[in-house]
């Protein structure tokens, strides 16, 4: 099993989703971390490198994070973790959080700070996914 965490330097959970620059792939045999990979993640920076100026998130509803341009956005950003199970942060928009979902890959919104504490919470089952913080 592969589960992602979304990080700035590989040893903590970042705090929102579309920021963070890396994902922390770590993969899970009998219950332990055998690897670690770090993976580059497209984030809200790229883009709005790529769209020449700041990338409006919100759909036709006003929604933040929705919207067919916010979806394609959120589909390349997880290209990088399609093998993966599970990712993990500490904030996200409620579109991404959607498109993990129908993608596949289950998001968890931790408290947990530390990814390989996270990690082993997530593979124990313990892990609290605070869907509260979704915005």
């Amino acid at each position: 099993m592969k589960i992602a965490a979304i990080t700035e330097d590989g040893k903590t959970i970042s705090q929102h989703f579309g920021r963070a620059p890396y994902y922390l792939v770590a993969t899970i045999e009998d219950g332990k971390i055998v690897n670690r990979e770090m993976r580059e993640k497209l984030g809200h920076t790229q883009f709005q490198e790529e769209e020449g100026h700041h990338h409006h998130q919100s759909g036709g509803d006003g929604q933040h994070g929705f919207g067919h341009s916010a979806e394609k956005r959120h589909h390349r950003m997880s290209e990088a973790i399609k093998d993966c199970q599970a990712v993990l942060c500490r904030g996200m928009g409620r579109g991404a959080y959607e498109n993990l979902i129908a993608r596949g890959i289950r998001p968890v919104i931790t408290d947990i700070p530390q990814i390989e504490d996270a990690v082993l919470a997530y593979v124990s089952g313990t892990i609290e996914d605070h869907v509260e913080k979704l915005h």
